[in-house]
């Protein structure tokens, strides 16, 4: 496979920090993925840097009390065992920081119609309110902003995580131009869901296959329907069976298949997409680092 050098990429090394190598959530896996990405020739003068974030530009869609309490460390004991991860000052800068690189990785995708992140899909991440590892929402924060600033008509969110995309769905929900779709495993966190414009649960140990055919059959009909302005796709690789939060039973290979058909799908409609990685879980975090890789390699397929 002949791999395109000029894929657009961002990516900010604030993304992975001096952290807890036990925690569930890999933080080293940022930068893994970029090193990863590097050896596999991918990384040249197409790497973009996102600016560095504060909490003013995600007052957008975001309770400005529960964002300033955040990045002043002042969110009480309950309220950050929901997020389920220790405050830092490095954690606020790659937390603020990721959300203007989905943003860069959209305006990178209208202008050369397919772009990656190394990064993002806090997709549980609320209004007032951080859970299951999100803080801030990147993919409502994107859609709202390309949005309102009129670069964009309308989005469609396709998120494949293996988790419902919860917050997304229930911060734009009264947003016209916006719409969500999350096809996740349905007996998985989070127990309580918000209602998307589409949901698709899953059952337990779903296998490639019957997977795939729903992937499929769903996204050419949004595509037709809707004709997006820019897919936003979540490549979630929990999706994996061997994963520790997972639930589904789909091979590696299987992966990669659900993400060149994604992005064919939307090359096809002449619709930009732009990928971020969503979640993944793996004791061994140079192996989940090659799992979010696997939609830029193929994304640089085309």
């Amino acid at each position: 496979m002949t791999l395109n050098p000029h894929l657009p990429l961002v990516y900010h090394p604030n993304y992975s920090f001096n952290f807890d190598p036990k925690h569930r959530f890999a933080m080293s896996k940022f930068a893994h993925l970029y090193q990863h990405v590097a050896e596999l020739g991918l990384i040249n003068n197409n790497l973009v840097e996102p600016i560095l974030g504060t909490p003013e530009p995600l007052e957008l869609i975001h309770c400005e009390n529960y964002i300033h309490d955040l990045w002043n460390n002042r969110l009480d004991e309950k309220a950050m065992r929901r997020i389920g991860l220790p405050w830092s000052k490095e954690l606020m800068a790659r937390t603020f920081t990721a959300p203007q690189g989905t943003l860069q990785t959209a305006r990178l995708a209208l202008k050369h119609g397919i772009a990656c992140h190394l990064a993002g899909g806090t997709h549980h991440a609320h209004n007032d309110f951080g859970s299951g590892y999100c803080m801030v929402n990147d993919l409502a924060f994107t859609a709202q902003t390309l949005i309102e600033s009129g670069e964009v008509t309308n989005v469609l969110i396709f998120d494949l995580d293996v988790h419902q995309g919860d917050g997304t769905a229930a911060m734009l929900q009264h947003q016209a131009y916006a719409y969500t779709c999350s096809i996740h495993c349905e007996k998985n966190f989070p127990f309580r869901k918000s209602a998307s414009d589409l949901d698709i649960g899953l059952a337990n140990n779903m296998k490639d296959d019957e997977y795939l055919a729903i992937v499929d059959e769903t996204l050419s009909y949004l595509l037709k329907e809707l004709n997006p302005s820019l897919v936003l796709y979540d490549a979630g690789v929990d999706i994996w069976q061997g994963d520790g939060l997972g639930k589904l039973d789909i091979s590696w290979d299987g992966i990669v298949k659900r993400d060149h058909l994604v992005l064919k799908r939307c090359l096809e409609h002449n619709i930009p997409v732009a990928t971020v990685i969503g979640g993944g879980y793996d004791k061994d975090h140079l192996r989940l680092a090659k799992r979010h890789a696997i939609v830029v390699e193929q994304a640089a397929s085309f």
